[in-house]
């Protein structure tokens, strides 16, 4: 037998260039994040280069000295890619590849990468789509850089570059078009789902928080979903609904959300707004962080900036901080000084999934409230049971004394009630 050995293949290497501004004081290193999406795209980090800050250069966005310096490290380092923490135009893209012969990419369509790559359900591989083709779109000519030169006929005339070059661009264009309409189709369908749940009274609450800080583990862990969950960035992108049945019986709807990241491009978050749209609509929020992530208050400042571009600022949230399994007894003290209101979990050994339930039934049962039900409607104490938390009851001689949390939809219809029982 004749025994071939095969030659392992070697890791794609890439130089990841970012910006000193994106330091902070509990995350030094500005490459840190851009490395990790980086691994999660399949490229390892040959070498990291650290601009001060980007230059008012049309050419190549930084100095020309810069430039011939960054190629020279790609070069020293058998690199196949330079990847850029900031945006780089389309000119500034085909100067880079036109300077280095290599592969150059920035922050924007590295994401979109990653993007495409973990789409599994059809509204987001349209989602992703759209993405990546606007972006593309006026980059069609860096596509076509060779084409463009074998001009033909009198002088003047287009040449088959060019004419190819304009066929593809209305090609993407149509497409984007049909695109639109297909995402608004299942946005459509999405809301007549949404609209099903709604007429039942289960209150809903969206799990969101920073890419990659546990979110689909806690559901899986939860509920017993089966939602896809690896140590990567945006290894889930759809939102998954599971019911999950709190201490008292009460039902509730835990959703799991996209995750969010500094900087992501304007045209995945438009892409995605119907994902996000699961936590507009909810009854309450579930911020999740990372309790051993250095940079854990970036990721609470930009999870909540988010959370008020998608305008949830109002609703009731529950700061969750998980994967303090891992954390040293000095960070646990720590982050419950700066968090005091936080829940400590972990999904891994199911620390804290006891005060987390009684924690969200709290959250979602309301204000403290007193009732008078008349003593024939034990129908409606009922159904405070099945929609709010009841601290106690008693039955007197005039009616049945409440004191229940309840929530404004409940406090709401039950006032209702009392008004039109009374008059």
């Amino acid at each position: 037998m004749i025994e071939i050995e095969r030659e392992e293949l070697k890791p794609v290497r890439a130089v990841l260039v970012g910006l000193a501004e994106n330091r902070t004081a509990t995350d030094p290193n500005p490459v840190h994040e851009l490395e990790s999406l980086a691994s999660t795209a399949g490229l390892e980090c040959a070498a990291q280069i650290v601009l001060t800050k980007p230059a008012d250069s049309p050419r190549y966005g930084v100095g020309s000295g810069k430039a011939l310096e960054i190629k020279t490290v790609a070069l020293e380092c058998e690199a196949e890619y330079i990847v850029f923490d900031f945006e780089i135009t389309p000119s500034q893209q085909r100067n880079w590849e036109s300077l280095t012969e290599l592969t150059c990419i920035d922050r924007q369509e590295l994401i979109i990468r990653i993007f495409a790559a973990r789409a599994m359900t059809r509204e987001a591989a349209l989602q992703v789509e759209l993405a990546r083709l606007e972006y593309a779109l006026p980059r069609l000519s860096h596509t076509y850089s060779a084409l463009s030169r074998q001009r033909g006929g009198r002088y003047g005339t287009k040449g088959s570059g060019e004419s190819q070059l304009e066929l593809d661009r209305r090609s993407i264009v149509d497409r984007i078009a049909r695109l639109k309409v297909e995402l608004k189709q299942v946005r459509q369908n999405r809301s007549t789902m949404r609209k099903r749940r709604e007429k039942k009274p289960v209150p809903s609450c969206a799990i969101v928080g920073y890419t990659n800080v546990g979110k689909s583990s806690l559901l899986n862990a939860l509920t017993g979903a089966r939602v896809l969950s690896e140590d990567k960035l945006f290894a889930t992108l759809d939102p998954t609904t599971r019911r999950f049945i709190l201490p008292t019986g009460r039902t509730v709807l835990l959703t799991d959300t996209v995750g969010f990241i500094r900087n992501l491009p304007h045209g995945l978050v438009d892409a995605f707004h119907a994902t996000l749209e699961e936590a507009a609509l909810a009854t309450a929020v579930i911020c999740v962080l990372d309790a051993s992530d250095p940079a854990l208050d970036v990721q609470y400042e930009t999870t909540l900036r988010v959370l008020r571009e998608v305008g949830t600022a109002d609703r009731p949230l529950l700061l969750v901080l998980n994967k303090v399994d891992v954390c040293e007894e000095f960070t646990r003290s720590r982050i419950l000084r700066e968090y005091p209101q936080a829940i400590l979990m972990s999904a891994h050994t199911g620390e804290g999934f006891t005060a987390f339930a009684s924690s969200l039934e709290t959250l979602l049962a309301g204000d403290l409230r007193q009732y008078l039900l008349p003593l024939s409607r034990p129908d409606v104490l009922a159904r405070i049971h099945r929609e709010g938390l009841v601290v106690s009851s008693r039955y007197e001689d005039d009616g049945i004394v409440v004191h229940a949390r309840t929530d404004g939809a409940l406090a709401a219809s039950l006032q209702e009630f009392l008004d039109e029982t009374n008059t």
